[in-house]
């Protein structure tokens, strides 16, 4: 086999445009870049080419990826970019290659590029070695045991013109249907009364509070973070889900001394130096708090690890690590890993929200197909913009 080497990469920005909105933004114009990169090992009498995006929330960042961290992959000496053994590629010392020249801190949108480019990379890696992702994760990283199953939540609950009650119980019925026990809604686009009489309309159909989680999406401060604390204690909910601005620890110090049931945050920090922050001033609770990094919003897979190092150094389980996102990278990890879960958007921000067309959510939990790399070629509407990219190869 000849030395891999990357010998092109391919992106485009593709439109996940959308209605709805949250308490913060609306996604009318958001947008995902996709990447393939391009290797000259072949298997199966094609050449390898591994896939990546990024997750909703953030724009695409095609400038970043075009002006410097693309650039970096294809002018660098090959040499660097492979492993030990110089049969496949490191995406560690790839993302050295990639943060050559960047600064520390002020992590802005570049966390975002960078994961992008290191989620294809493990997926080429992956498929090199002719392996799932998460079984290669858990051999190199976890306890050798990938997870056949992975618990899953359907995120949805968002704001949308003409979209009353019982189109909101519609919603979340439809994703009891689909065999999710927990589901999520929105919460802080509305006064207060009428989340409350949402969120109650929504415990009308799933019975348990322990079913339910809400999200702020960062909208309050702490005297209406509060105000909803008190407000929706009584209902046991799953959790209460980033209150205030995520870089706003005592917002959620103050929220958690006066808060019982589980609270969450973590999906806008983007590295492992804002990761251990978080844990020493926020106040946040090893014992029922949850931690949502999403790999692919935070640097990717490489920094993702640091970060799990991180959170155990400071007596943290990764189990308590719930991965924002929705998408087949963060399941491929929390199966490999041994995390606590995955987000999961079955009717939005597609074709990038959901898994493997195969499996169906039982009791709760997924599977995921036993194919070489992430598995997106197991998902039609995402291989559908994804393949041709790959086929410019």
């Amino acid at each position: 086999m000849p030395t891999p080497q990357i010998t092109a990469i391919h992106d485009a920005v593709v439109p996940i445009k959308s209605s709805i909105r949250n308490a913060f933004i609306d996604f009318r114009q958001m947008t995902a870049s996709v990447v393939a990169i391009v290797t000259n090992v072949e298997r199966g009498g094609r050449l390898v080419v591994g896939y990546g995006f990024n997750s909703n929330g953030r724009y695409a960042p095609a400038g970043l990826l075009n002006e410097r961290f693309i650039p970096r992959l294809l002018e660098a000496d090959p040499g660097t970019l492979i492993d030990a053994s110089g049969d496949n590629l490191d995406p560690a010392r790839a993302w050295d290659v990639m943060m050559t020249g960047e600064k520390p801190g002020g992590h802005g949108e570049r966390s975002v590029a960078v994961g992008v480019l290191d989620m294809a990379l493990w997926d080429a890696v992956a498929k090199i070695e002719e392996r799932p992702l998460h079984e290669l994760l858990a051999e190199r990283y976890g306890n050798g045991n990938a997870a056949e199953r992975v618990w899953v939540y359907a995120a949805g609950g968002y704001y949308e013109p003409d979209k009353g009650l019982a189109e909101l119980q519609a919603e979340m019925q439809g994703y009891l249907d689909l065999g999710y026990d927990t589901v999520k809604i929105k919460i802080g686009g509305a006064p207060l009364e009428e989340d409350l009489r949402r969120i109650e309309a929504v415990l009308e159909l799933v019975g348990d509070g322990g079913r339910l989680a809400v999200d702020a999406n960062g909208r309050f401060n702490l005297d209406e973070a509060l105000a909803y604390a008190e407000a929706i204690a009584p209902y046991g909910l799953h959790w209460y889900e980033e209150a205030g601005d995520p870089l706003d620890f005592d917002l959620q110090a103050e929220l958690g001394k006066v808060y019982r049931p589980p609270l969450a945050t973590g999906e806008n920090l983007f590295s492992h130096q804002d990761a251990r922050n978080l844990i020493r001033y926020s106040g946040m609770r090893p014992d029922r708090d949850i931690l949502q990094f999403d790999p692919a919003l935070s640097y990717g897979l490489v920094e993702y690890l640091r970060t799990i190092d991180t959170l155990e150094s400071l007596g943290w389980s990764r189990a308590q690590c719930v991965p924002h996102g929705g998408h087949q990278f963060a399941l491929n990890i929390a199966a490999g890993l041994g995390l606590g879960g995955n987000e999961s958007y079955p009717d939005v921000f597609q074709p990038f929200g959901g898994f493997a067309d195969s499996e169906r959510v039982v009791d709760g939990r997924v599977g995921l197909p036993r194919i070489p790399g992430i598995g997106f070629e197991a998902k039609a509407n995402l291989w559908a913009v994804m393949a041709p990219l790959g086929a410019r190869a």
